[in-house]
């Protein structure tokens, strides 16, 4: 019997891009919040999503320098298992909840895709970088510290998709003032045989369950974002209008399970 989470399945499985959950993430994360044009953000959501009137265009936009594992101990294998990731989020409600939705997401390792996939976000291939802190004092070290500067870009196809700064002002105490709402996606798989005349197999608009949850070493100060227009992309669309702030953040969780808030298909 072939065996394995994802494919390729194989006699033993350890193949597989992805091992069965639980499944372990930390993190240094990097995000700017920004207003958008509120009809461009509207195209964007799926059936049952509505933009939350009370944000009046409020995104997200996050780059994260992750650190995973699983069962097999894929800490010891940063090679297949770390990687970097930026995504954008959309202020939205959904049945009167609010929520962030999640119309793009960047990562540059295959095995963070075939999670992104099995878990609703449309994740794509890209380079993503960020600056990273360091412990030893140097101009290079980047502390968490008044006046320290941070960077980072996502960049496709020899395109460069977006580009973020952030200068540090001061600590926030409690970081549910300002990450507060559950990642909400389109979980797609379409059918190929028979296409484009029968439904897809798998259309649904889920919830991402995070157990364990921990946001620590919050800070914020000035930003930048910008989101330029690529030929064969669309995210420019969903461009700044005028930005707020900036935030530097380590984060960590478990994910076990998803939550389906509708399916589409029924």
């Amino acid at each position: 019997m072939l065996k394995g989470f994802t494919v390729p399945l194989t006699p033993t499985g350890k193949s597989s891009l992805v091992t069965a959950p639980p499944w372990y993430y930390s993190s240094d994360c990097m995000a700017v919040e920004y207003w958008g044009d509120t009809a461009a953000m509207a195209e964007f959501l799926p059936d049952g999503v509505e933009l939350d009137a009370e944000s009046n265009g409020r995104a997200m936009f996050c780059f994260l320098d992750w650190q995973f594992t699983g069962s097999n101990d894929e800490i010891t294998d940063p090679a297949r298992y770390q990687y970097r990731e930026a995504f954008l989020l959309i202020e939205a409600r959904f049945e009167g909840m609010a929520i962030n939705y999640c119309p793009f997401i960047f990562v540059d390792n295959d095995s963070a895709i075939a999670r992104g996939w099995t878990q609703g976000f449309p994740k794509r291939l890209a380079s993503v970088f960020q600056t990273r802190t360091f412990a030893a004092p140097s101009p290079a070290a980047a502390p968490l510290a008044p006046g320290s500067r941070f960077g980072a870009s996502i960049s496709a196809h020899g395109e460069r998709l977006g580009t973020a700064r952030v200068q540090l002002e001061a600590p926030i105490a409690d970081p549910r003032e300002v990450f507060n709402r559950p990642t909400v996606m389109r979980r797609y798989f379409p059918q190929l045989a028979g296409a484009p005349d029968v439904k897809p197999p798998v259309n649904e608009l889920v919830l991402s369950v995070t157990d364990d949850a921990s946001i620590v070493q919050l800070w914020a100060g000035s930003a930048e974002l910008s989101i330029p227009e690529v030929a064969g992309e669309e995210m420019h669309r969903l461009a700044p209008l005028r930005v707020g702030r900036g935030f530097r953040f380590g984060m960590a969780y478990t994910v076990t399970d998803l939550k389906i808030l509708r399916d589409y298909n029924a």
